[in-house]
């Protein structure tokens, strides 16, 4: 086993990563080390600072103090490097409904720098790996929410990135849409040893994906660990539930078409 210790090991590391916004607090002092290859669950109550850390980490917002660094390239100092090594898929809808699947990977494709035959190999493999074969040169606004979203994960994974980050990834779907986009983030992790840090109000979907987990409280880190240690921490009858309620004093919040994916994930991202 990888030694956490070793900075080589770990995919993500962040050090008394602080965000202020005026008078706000939303990041106070984040240390964490995430080991390559493993699905990290980064949870915690809405304003407990996820959104907060994973734009800082995909170099979307400045830290007002402290350092991270995503595969070795410190977040602010060589952001460029960074997002060459990550992809990310954002609460809000990324998929563009007026473009066929094909459209859309083929546009992604381009903006990675992808060309000629490695880029026909890619999209091929995406929709292939996202099951949207049959349905490759429809609009996207014909899909449901299960095949818009793995249409965006697998948007994000083209250039194969050695840092997934998915922030809130089945929110509005229903349960087999969920357990299908699952199973495309295990095989993820299976097949290219791609290390993915999401954000979940589900506490199945954390039993179900996550090796490891965080969970933020009013932008504080109050626990690491894995499932199955943070549960054995509060007794053998705890669910991860429990868990959560325990570590940051909140009660666990609970979700078609195009339309209603983007009006349920705006208005999630709105609370914020």
């Amino acid at each position: 086993m990888a030694d956490p210790n070793d900075n080589n090991a770990n995919a993500i590391i962040t050090v008394d990563l602080t965000k202020h916004f005026d008078q706000v607090t939303a990041l106070d002092r984040l240390s964490l080390k995430v080991r390559s290859g493993l699905i990290f669950g980064l949870l915690g109550p809405n304003g407990a600072g996820k959104s907060t850390t994973i734009k800082i980490l995909t170099t979307l917002l400045d830290a007002s103090s402290g350092s991270a660094t995503i595969a070795g390239f410190d977040v602010a100092k060589s952001p460029i490097e960074v997002r060459r090594r990550i992809g990310y898929v954002p609460q809000l809808l990324s998929a563009d409904g007026a473009l066929t699947a094909i459209e859309n990977l083929n546009l992604s494709a381009r903006l990675y720098g992808l060309h000629g035959g490695e880029l026909k190999v890619r999209v091929s493999e995406a929709l292939s790996f996202s099951g949207l074969d049959t349905v490759a040169n429809k609009p996207v606004k014909t899909y449901s929410g299960g095949m818009i979203r793995r249409l965006e994960i697998a948007q994000a994974t083209l250039h194969y990135p050695e840092v997934l980050f998915l922030d809130e990834p089945t929110i509005g779907l229903d349960p087999v849409a969920r357990k299908t986009v699952w199973e495309r983030l295990k095989d993820l992790r299976r097949s290219r040893r791609t290390t993915i840090l999401i954000t979940t109000h589900d506490m199945e979907e954390v039993d179900v994906l996550c090796d490891e987990l965080a969970i933020l409280d009013r932008g504080r880190l109050a626990v690491t660990g894995s499932p199955g240690e943070l549960k054995s921490r509060l007794g053998a009858q705890a669910s991860l539930d429990d868990v959560f309620v325990h570590f940051s004093g909140s009660v666990m919040e609970r979700e078609g078409n195009y339309r209603q994916i983007r009006e349920n994930r705006s208005a999630i991202h709105r609370l914020e």
